[in-house]
């Protein structure tokens, strides 16, 4: 099965453990108003491309990726379940490491049994899940993406059934996610999931303004200052308070 992606990446650092291969896959269905790929938006982009053709790149440079392994991010990867299970297994036949990067959208509990039964394939060889919870709040998610956040929310519980394990990712936009109550409620939401492995909050730029100027595109969040890291280190330690009460409780 061909996937439709937007570009390669040989050397990848921040998308999962060590040196990573990236795969940015072509299609997403969310419009987070901080999104800076836009590009990769349009379900029908992008150049197709063999799972086979892609492995033989990520061997081109494989001792780089020693304690690495191959990322596919997007877009949205699991809108290309099918194109997924074919790459991730021949990734598994070479023991490569396999991540995604996903913001968990396309997952609906109660959806396509076909789809989810390939999902459930597919999870048997992924090693690791990068899931971005854009805000916990279910109104401020529409706000900010154009799309509702439950069924993400089911997709982390999900991945904690199928004991894979799990990495959270969240941007921290001044005046939009920077609330302490939400910062608190999503620890206390992941906290009690036993497949956390990771928590990566990440500071909103304003790098991907200038792109969206070039594509002619409305920049949603113009005006918005960018992160200041010094103050993400107690932003964080908010989420990790909710964490660490809800395993508190769950310890009881």
């Amino acid at each position: 099965m061909q996937g439709r992606i937007h570009s390669l990446e040989s050397f990848g650092t921040v998308d999962g453990p060590g040196v990573r291969f990236v795969v940015f896959v072509q299609g997403c269905p969310m419009r987070c108003a901080y999104c800076h790929n836009p590009d990769t938006w349009e379900m029908n982009g992008g150049t197709l491309m063999e799972p086979s053709y892609i492995i033989e790149q990520y061997e081109r440079n494989i001792s780089f990726y020693k304690g690495g392994g191959i990322t596919v991010t997007g877009g949205e990867p699991l809108m290309q379940v099918d194109f997924l299970i074919d790459l991730f297994t021949l990734a598994k036949q070479k023991n490569i490491h396999t991540c995604i990067d996903t913001s968990g959208i396309a997952y609906k509990p109660n959806g396509n049994p076909e789809w989810l039964a390939k999902l459930d394939k597919l999870m048997t060889l992924t090693d690791l899940v990068m899931l971005d919870i854009k805000h916990i709040d279910p109104e401020k998610h529409k706000e900010l993406t154009s799309q509702p956040n439950d069924g993400i929310l089911a997709f982390a519980a999900y991945l904690n059934e199928k004991n894979v394990d799990m990495w959270i990712r969240h941007v921290v936009v001044p005046g939009i996610t920077d609330d302490d109550k939400y910062l608190f409620d999503l620890g206390y939401f992941i906290g009690q999931f036993k497949n956390l492995k990771a928590l990566d909050a990440l500071p909103y730029h304003t790098m991907g303004e200038s792109k969206y100027a070039k594509l002619g595109m409305e920049y949603k969040l113009k005006g918005v200052p960018a992160m200041d890291k010094s103050k993400l280190i107690e932003k964080k330690e908010v989420i990790l308070d909710g964490i660490r009460k809800r395993r508190a409780e769950l310890a009881q």
